[in-house]
């Protein structure tokens, strides 16, 4: 086999067992465990909570051991755990249960990355040009966990419980730990020179966190931290929303392939990585951020006006095709960002401290205050049934599209950044 079909591999397992249970979590947590808002957001945000510190601690181990050992032994502990939750029904017992899950996952998609890049890097090849279209793969595998669960969870499938999720994913996690153990090459570091050696504080990315003093910087990770808040609201509930036979009733297209349909935001996902570099070059960093921020309101937005009528069902694949901008032109263009502002000697930190924001900070406070509102304003304490859309005009999705839209006004007044087309010279080309 190829190194290019094992990397390929790789990255397709990786994502499938995320793409697996994720996107239909919200579903289980509301429809078969009859969790509130509140107890549903402390469970989504274990992501968050796993993201602030365990890829950095294993990123750590894997510099001094086998980074391909270290990945498949996290996959294979991520797996044996994910088979426990079917058995638990308290969302507290769940919430700590996927946490120990998530400590073990979250690691693994650096870890991913990493072993991609050291091993192209071995055979003479630029990560730069032959990583992405590897990586795309992993897109793949996230779209056909959610097509596969979809067919399982589906009286016109197999109509099993949506808890056989978290199955097929750690049946898949275990397939990826044997197949790392015996079919990557060995990935180790090699010694570094005395000279080169690095500081606990500096292995830690703290160093980075000196960006702070710059008010530029200050402010751009303050709004990454706001966004972060916004960026998988969608993904932790959209698939519970699709499923609300108050909304959409049984039988519906949206009810019965709902999970099938939320795909068409990661196929679009990968769609607008292709478009990046010609609106980087045209527009800039600042526009571009600031359409991903735009794009968001619109997600949730769509969201909102959609019914269970043929104009609804539009709203809600045009939601999904708006995603791909959402999502794609602030990560990258944020990553970018900091690659522009900052000093090569703590570059890597100060991704390091990005993604904290982001997918850190920001998305354990976003998951945990959307929780507490879903809970407190838009539930029916009677019924349990939440307003997610019309005909109320204040409704879930419309105040998550009114908090982004308050960001996006605030960045563009707030944050000043002046567009060099030459430093994009050779893209979009």
């Amino acid at each position: 086999m190829s190194l290019k079909s094992r990397l390929i591999i790789l990255n397709f397992l990786e994502f499938f067992v995320w793409g697996a249970w994720m996107m239909t979590l919200a579903a289980y947590g509301f429809k078969e465990r009859s969790w509130d808002g509140a107890q549903f957001g402390l469970v989504f945000s274990t992501m968050g909570f796993a993201s602030l510190i365990m890829p950095t601690l294993f990123g750590i181990i894997a510099d001094k051991w086998k980074a391909n050992y270290v990945f498949a032994l996290l996959h294979l502990f991520f797996g044996i755990t994910m088979c426990f939750l079917p058995l638990i029904d308290a969302p507290t017992h769940f919430f700590w249960i996927l946490l120990i899950a998530m400590c073990f996952y979250m690691p693994t998609i650096g870890l991913n990355n990493a072993i991609g890049f050291e091993t192209l890097k071995k055979v003479g090849k630029d990560p730069v040009i032959h990583f992405p279209p590897i990586r795309v793969w992993g897109t793949v595998g996230f779209i056909v966990a959610m097509w596969i669960t979809n067919c399982f969870t589906k009286d016109w499938g197999f109509g099993y419980s949506i808890k056989v999720s978290f199955i097929i994913s750690a049946v898949g996690a275990m397939c990826l730990a044997l197949f790392a153990f015996f079919a990557l090459p060995n990935i180790t570091k090699e010694k570094v020179e005395h000279s080169e050696k690095m500081s606990w504080i500096d292995r830690l990315g703290l160093r980075a966190f000196v960006l702070f003093k710059q008010k530029k910087m200050a402010i751009f990770f303050i709004f990454s931290l706001l966004l972060g808040g916004a960026l998988q609201l969608t993904n932790a509930y959209g698939d519970a929303f699709l499923q609300d036979f108050h909304v959409f009733p049984k039988g519906s297209i949206v009810f019965e392939f709902s999970t099938i349909i939320l795909s068409i935001s990661q196929i679009s996902e990968t769609l607008f990585i292709l478009a990046i570099p010609f609106f980087m070059k045209r527009f800039g960093i600042k526009k571009v951020m600031l359409m991903s921020m735009i794009a968001w309101a619109l997600r949730f937005g769509l969201f909102g006006l959609a019914g269970n009528t043929a104009l609804g069902f539009g709203l809600i694949v045009a939601s999904c095709i708006v995603y791909g901008m959402a999502f794609d032109f602030f990560n990258i263009s944020g990553a970018l960002f900091v690659q522009q502002n900052t000093n090569s000697k703590i570059q890597s930190s100060a991704q390091g401290v990005f993604m904290l924001m982001t997918n850190g900070i920001g998305a354990v406070l976003g998951n945990l205050i959307a929780g507490q509102v879903i809970a407190k304003y838009f539930t029916n304490p009677a019924t349990h049934a939440i307003t997610w859309n019309l005909p109320a005009v204040a409704n879930v999705w419309f105040t998550f599209a009114a908090y982004a839209l308050i960001v996006a006004l605030l960045f563009a007044v707030i944050f000043r950044y002046k567009h060099e087309p030459e430093r994009f010279e050779g893209m979009g080309r």
